[in-house]
């Protein structure tokens, strides 16, 4: 097989495996859309991350050789599975690699909000010192609502069973799901009573699923975490609800201001709802790093490895 590669930071792993197998594998990262439309008939897979939407042109432009597409990362929303898959192309993601470092980035927000670390240090820093104000939460009485039970959720849930709380979980995709880590439940039971929700949802056909109606329905005020994807959150609903107090806090790796390659505006162009989020003592964010770890980027290698090669043995 002729793979050619449109990313330069894919850990060596997946090149070297490919090539010691046979393959030729040809990094064309600094090339335009244009430039790469007109590559691709020669390469039986691509692999990319999110520079480029992998639509129906680009899947046209690769002619009837093209067999796979390899997904570095989890989400496949800038990719047309249906297209792809009525051309007979195969689309391979890796959640499995990343699965652990998203679980331990998750935690590790929720444990910044409920102790208010991020605040403590910035008032440290600026010599203040404020003990009663930053008095935290103890995650062993709360209950935690996971918002899908796929991969990061797991994992997630199998982290908080050390904290001693009690974890609940709702998958509209799945079922005979729940386990030892977590107990399966309806939406309307994890809204009733989960004082943590964390969302570990894929964005196709969940566009603005916590908006005003979602953010309503919970029993309680409740903390809310995202490592998904940022089109997830309706911002200015999730403002909305802070400001009425059924909001606490806010841990977002991700925001729905993110380009499709991660790389954001400048933060003062974005609009308002974000910046509430930038001011705001009362939320943890961070630039998309949740996925991100040395060994995840290993780990995304092997899983397109495994997939790519379990897939085509005979070539």
């Amino acid at each position: 097989m002729n793979v050619i590669f449109l990313d330069p930071d894919a850990h060596p792993f997946l090149r070297e495996q490919l090539e010691a197998d046979g393959h030729t594998v040809a990094v064309h990262s600094a090339c335009d859309r244009a430039r790469v439309l007109q590559l691709l008939p020669d390469y039986d897979g691509l692999m990319i991350r999110s520079r480029f939407n992998i639509d129906r042109e680009l899947l046209d432009a690769a002619g009837p050789r093209l067999k796979f597409v390899a997904r570095w990362g989890v989400g496949t929303d800038h990719i047309d599975l249906e297209y792809a898959r009525k051309k007979g192309i195969q689309v391979f993601n890796s959640p499995e690699g990343s699965k652990h470092t998203v679980a331990e980035h998750t935690v590790g927000m929720l444990l910044m909000l409920l102790n208010h670390l991020g605040r403590a240090d910035r008032q440290v820093r600026a010599g203040e010192w404020v003990r009663r104000g930053n008095v935290g939460t103890e995650l062993q009485f709360l209950t935690v609502g996971l918002v899908g039970y796929g991969n990061m959720g797991q994992m997630t849930a199998r982290r908080l069973s050390g904290f001693g709380c009690r974890v609940i979980t709702h998958d509209k995709y799945r079922t005979d799901y729940g386990d030892e880590f977590a107990e399966a439940v309806s939406l309307e039971t994890l809204q009733r009573e989960a004082d943590v929700v964390s969302l570990h949802i894929f964005l196709e056909g969940n566009h603005y699923y916590a908006n005003r109606e979602w953010f309503a329905a919970f029993a309680k005020p409740v903390y809310l975490i995202n490592t998904a994807r940022g089109l997830l959150v309706n911002t200015v609903d999730l403002v909305n609800a802070m400001e009425a107090g059924r909001v606490l806090g806010a841990a977002l790796d991700v925001n729905e201001y993110e380009e499709q390659s991660f790389v954001r505006l400048s933060p003062d162009e974005l609009p308002e709802a974000y910046q509430y989020l930038r001011r705001s003592d009362r939320t943890v964010l961070t630039p998309h790093i949740a996925g991100w770890s040395h060994e995840a980027e290993e780990g995304h290698a092997r899983t397109l490895y495994q997939k790519i090669t379990a897939a085509f043995t005979h070539l």
